[in-house]
């Protein structure tokens, strides 16, 4: 049989970090292993039964069933820009401001293919979320700056120490894998630095709505309109399997997103969108947070709770996040050998270093599974083995 060799750039990326964690637990699931999950973050709650009612209403009719717009459907693109409203205040174009992208991973992606050129700088925050370090600036050829997360500057990015002329900065607040969260007055000092450097400001904002503690996170365009903010169905309302999210900003963005969309894809299903609007609509006048999504953030906080509360007993120093719902810890070793040790134990975890070198020595865990399975989980750790 013919080998076909992958091009360079494809090479160069490493592969994609819940792929090697599913192979390290493999052989203990097919060996019978009850495998108590902590890794990817794809929530276990389900969708709202009302979301998946409307897209299976909108799927049965003919014209939902075509090619979609690139930008995405124009009834979703508005029903974003009156949540931005709802939400945070904000006046948004639906015609200019507004791009539908399938899931915020490709227009994360693709805002860097639309504006970056071979040579310049990406910044990355270390750690983060892969794609930003990873396709986004290999497939550009592009050079990443990664620039270290602190724990005692509160996992906030750092604009002093990013360098300056560059490109692209990426940043993530509720923050994956951390869950550190930040205030306006902080994006107001990230927004100004990108501003007098002429630096395309990419914000992912994928986890606004999972907060705790009475914490709501706010978004860039609070802050000003040079900017682009990307957001995701798939957190918020159980929707991962969706690939539903959105960007909005600054109309030459997202003119540039959509154009590259154009040559790439054909937009996400119209049902699908219409599932999104269900979601969107379920928010009050006032920008309320939904009963379902109240109900779900009430499950992950007592998980967290739990989580916590037991690495504490544990001996780990660990703090409560506010926003996301992972939970974020030193583990006091290498972050690979942490995570063979738990996978020993029958219970996967995310390494650290899988979202930056600057990261070997923390674990990230999801609160993806039910108490009980938690409670287990930390009783195997204390006992040292698997039962």
């Amino acid at each position: 049989m013919t080998t076909f060799e992958q091009a360079d750039r494809l090479k160069q990326i490493p592969p994609y970090l819940f792929v090697r964690l599913e192979k390290l637990s493999a052989e203990k699931r097919k060996a019978g292993w009850d495998m108590i999950d902590f890794g990817i973050g794809d929530p276990d709650l389900p969708t709202p039964e009302c979301i998946v009612e409307a897209m299976a209403e909108s799927a049965a009719k003919n014209e939902n069933q075509k090619y979609s717009s690139s930008q995405g459907e124009r009834r979703l693109r508005v029903a974003v820009a009156e949540w931005y409203k709802k939400r945070f205040g904000l006046d948004i174009d639906p015609d200019t401001q507004v791009c539908i992208t399938i899931g915020s991973k490709e227009g994360i992606f693709n805002i860097a293919q639309a504006f970056v050129n071979a040579g310049e700088t990406i910044i990355a925050p270390s750690p983060g979320y892969p794609v930003y370090s990873g396709a986004a600036t290999i497939f550009n050829e592009a050079k990443c700056v990664k620039v270290p997360l602190r724990a005692e500057k509160n996992w906030l990015l750092d604009v002093d120490e990013c360098p300056k002329g560059a490109r692209m900065l990426y940043l993530n607040y509720p923050n994956n894998p951390t869950g550190a969260t930040c205030d306006l007055d902080y994006l107001k000092k990230v927004y100004a630095w990108c501003q007098e450097n002429k630096t395309i400001l990419c914000y992912d904002a994928a986890y606004s709505e999972m907060c705790y503690d009475g914490y709501r996170a706010p978004s860039i365009l609070q802050v000003g309109p040079d900017a682009i903010e990307f957001g995701s169905f798939s957190k918020t309302f159980n929707m991962t399997g969706f690939r539903l999210g959105y960007a909005v900003g600054h109309p030459d963005l997202i003119a540039g997103l959509t154009k590259c969309k154009g040559q790439t894809d054909s937009g996400a299903p119209a049902f699908i969108q219409d599932a999104g609007i269900k979601a969107l609509s379920l928010y009050g006048d006032d920008g309320e947070i939904p009963q379902a999504v109240r109900d779900n953030m009430a499950i992950y906080a007592e998980r967290r709770r739990v989580l916590v509360e037991g690495l504490r007993e544990l001996g780990y120093d660990v703090v409560m996040p506010k926003g996301t719902f992972y939970v974020w810890f030193d583990c006091g070793m290498p972050s690979a050998e942490f995570t063979q040790k738990m996978i020993d134990l029958g219970v996967i975890v995310t390494p650290g270093n899988g979202f930056g070198e600057s990261a070997d020595g923390y674990i990230r865990m999801t609160v993806t599974e039910p108490v009980e399975r938690i409670k287990l989980a930390l009783e195997r750790m204390r006992r040292g083995s698997y039962e």
